[in-house]
């Protein structure tokens, strides 16, 4: 279906600043203060969050409280609450939580892989279909997503060829998951090579590749949002204030800004559900709360046109 078709022209923008924003900062959000930007977020018309991780908490102490947040979630109608999971014990961990969600995160780099799972994308692809196996047999209903991070190239291993993407997308489609995204984890792509990779991907996968994850690095996050709007793809990671970035790309600014995206998406005509005051409202009580950390995005700074 063409995207401008009037029928499509509604997007999701899934908060992901609990988790990605959250993780990449020294402090702990006190579980009190998270639940407070969840239900502020959910009034705020969001309707996808990523609450958190289940990581070992010695490895990520900052989001040790996911279970709690997923149980608030779950009190919140019509509010889809995914986790990440590195592993099956991740994954268990996510189904004994009631999570809606969960993501695997699969590097398209063979070097980022083993840096961030200490794994091969391989191994990764079959503790996939070992998470999919292990969810059916458990009989829960949590839809199992993949996102395939450094799609568009990576700070340590430097050019992905969109072949090696195209393999792990039928890699994952195989492995029989729900859901794909691709993440440009370290801020190399740009719209064209946006475009290039999703037609390529959505020709083999079809709806099954619904998420575009985009860091805004160098500045390219929203033109690379539109890229894949183009392309059919309707659903989009964010975070708050552009929290986020990732450890293996340094100097990384972090995700695409939340308030920033949907304003991009309103103004466009694009009905994302979103009611940006109360979105802006909810980015200052976090930046008050966050005081002292580098936040980013422009709506902020120059508000809603009157137009």
């Amino acid at each position: 279906m063409h995207p401008n078709n009037p029928v499509t022209r509604t997007a999701i923008v899934r908060e992901v600043g609990l988790r990605d924003g959250l993780q990449n900062i020294v402090r702990t959000l006190p579980t009190e203060q998270k639940i407070q930007w969840m239900a502020a977020a959910y009034e705020a018309g969001q309707r996808e969050i990523e609450v958190g991780s289940f990581v070992p908490a010695h490895l990520l102490p900052q989001l040790a409280d996911t279970a709690e947040l997923v149980a608030f979630a779950n009190t919140l109608p019509g509010l889809m609450a995914s986790v990440l999971v590195p592993n099956l014990k991740g994954a268990q961990r996510a189904f004994d939580a009631g999570a809606h969600s969960l993501l695997v995160p699969l590097s398209a780099s063979h070097a980022h892989s083993l840096a961030n799972l200490r794994k091969t994308p391989d191994e990764v692809l079959a503790e996939i279909g070992r998470i999919v196996a292990a969810r059916d047999a458990a009989g829960v209903d949590t839809l199992v997503e993949v996102g395939i991070s450094t799609a568009f190239g990576c700070t340590l291993q430097g050019e992905i060829q969109p072949s090696e993407v195209l393999r792990l997308v039928q890699g994952v489609l195989d492995a029989g998951v729900q859901g794909i995204g691709l993440a440009d984890t370290v801020g190399y792509a740009n719209p064209a090579s946006v475009q290039a990779l999703f037609r390529q991907a959505k020709a083999i996968s079809g709806d099954v590749l619904n998420t575009a994850h985009f860091h805004d690095t160098r500045g390219m996050g929203l033109a690379n949002s539109l890229a894949a709007w183009q392309c059919g793809i309707t659903r989009f990671d964010a975070s708050l204030a552009g929290l986020g970035g990732c450890p293996h790309a340094p100097g990384a600014s972090g995700n695409v800004c939340t308030e920033d995206l949907v304003f991009m998406l309103e103004s466009m005509g694009i009905d994302t559900g979103v009611h940006l005051p109360a979105l802006l409202v909810l980015r200052q009580q976090v930046a008050g709360w966050l005081d002292g950390e580098t936040l980013h995005g422009t709506l902020w700074r120059a508000g809603v046109p009157k137009t």
